[in-house]
C-alpha cells in the first residue's frame, strides 16, 4: 500500500465520491450520481468549516475510498473533543484490500492529533459485514441510535 495517498478531497473529486456512495444496496436507493447540484453545494459547506475533514484515498491519482471525520466540540465528558467517522466507502477493486482499515486508522489518529477524547460512527443495522469489520478495529456497539427525517 505505500502507493496509497490519504487527501483532503478537492471539488474534482466529488463525482468519484458520489460514485462510491451510490454502489451499494442503500447508496443506491438514496444517492444521484447523475445529479451532483446538490453534493457541490454539500462540498462548498464542508470545505468551508474547519470541524470536516472529507478525505480520499488515492492510489495512481484515482480516487479508490473516502471519508468524512467531523469533530465536535462538547460540554459533556468535562468539555470533550469528539470525532465523527461518516461515509466510510471504498471502491469495489479495492475492497478486501486493507484500504478500510488504512482509512479508520488515519482518522483514529488524526482524532488523537485533534485532541479528541472519542471516536464514534454509525453503520446502518443491515451493514453486518461493516459491523464486524468495525468490532474487529476495536470500536465497540455501545449506543442505540434514532434519527427523524425532517
Amino acid at each position: 500500500m505505500s502507493d496509497l495517498e490519504i487527501r483532503p478531497a478537492t471539488v474534482d473529486d466529488v463525482p468519484a465520491i458520489i460514485a462510491m456512495l451510490a454502489d451499494d444496496p442503500l447508496g443506491a436507493q438514496r444517492e444521484s450520481p447523475d445529479h451532483l447540484e446538490p453534493y457541490l453545494t454539500a462540498f462548498a459547506r464542508l470545505a468551508g468549516d474547519p470541524h470536516q475533514h472529507l478525505v480520499v484515498a488515492t492510489r495512481a491519482e484515482r480516487v479508490v475510498g473516502t471519508l468524512q471525520l467531523t469533530i465536535v466540540p462538547g460540554l459533556s465528558r468535562r468539555g470533550a473533543t469528539r470525532s465523527i467517522i461518516e461515509g466510510v466507502r471504498i471502491h469495489a477493486d479495492e475492497r478486501g484490500s486493507g484500504l478500510g482499515t488504512r482509512l479508520i486508522e488515519w482518522a483514529v489518529e488524526e482524532s488523537r492529533r485533534l485532541e479528541c477524547v472519542l471516536v464514534q460512527l454509525t453503520s446502518d443495522a443491515t451493514r453486518v459485514d461493516a459491523h464486524r469489520f468495525y468490532e474487529r478495529l476495536g470500536f465497540e456497539a455501545s449506543h442505540v441510535g434514532f434519527k427523524r427525517a425532517l
